[in-house]
């Protein structure tokens, strides 16, 4: 299933889960399961939409793939919000790891350098990547090297990171990348 938003002229599709229930279900017959999950036996459409009928539930076809396709006995509504619990769940579980950037000067003042210094354990200690940039102005180009002691301090600083990449210039800017250090949660 297929949903589109058109608002401002931006599309957006999100595909949704789609089951096939009691008289959408297109095969003869079905590998039928009742709602613990036992198997009762291959039987036709009829038969199941019968045997739901009788038990107030409906027959939900779960893998339609499978030859016959299995069927499960099952109150739809309280399925799908079980599925809806599960997702959340796992949505909850899932860990975001993003990249976050530190930007220093070849010539910054020690309480700034500290300031960002906590910061960046902080992005770590979250699980986080930092990148470290350090930005040159004018003629601070023709002094690399204060740059490179600056970023080499500060990584030193760093508390449980790995060095992922060593320090480069790229143009003006001077960039290395570090990660949480698997070790050290241990």
């Amino acid at each position: 299933m297929r949903i589109f938003c058109l608002s401002s002229k931006i599309s957006l599709s999100i595909y949704a889960k789609h089951y096939r229930l009691n008289y959408q279900i297109t095969s003869p017959t079905v590998r039928l399961l009742d709602d613990e999950g036992k198997q009762i036996g291959v039987v036709t459409k009829l038969e199941a939409l019968q045997l739901a009928k009788e038990k107030g539930m409906d027959v939900v076809e779960v893998a339609a793939s499978a030859k016959p396709p299995v069927a499960k006995l099952i109150d739809f509504k309280k399925f799908k919000y079980q599925e809806a619990k599960k997702d959340r769940e796992a949505k909850k579980s899932q860990k975001n790891v993003g990249v976050k950037e530190i930007r220093l000067r070849p010539f910054i003042g020690q309480h700034d350098f500290d300031t960002r210094l906590k910061r960046a354990n902080e992005f770590l200690d979250d699980g986080n990547q930092v990148k470290i940039t350090l930005m040159f102005r004018g003629r601070e180009i023709t002094r690399k090297e204060f740059g490179f002691d600056v970023v080499k301090r500060f990584i030193a600083g760093l508390t449980g990171a790995k060095v992922v990449r060593d320090p480069k210039i790229e143009g003006k800017l001077l960039n290395a990348m570090v990660v949480p250090d698997k070790k050290s949660d241990k």
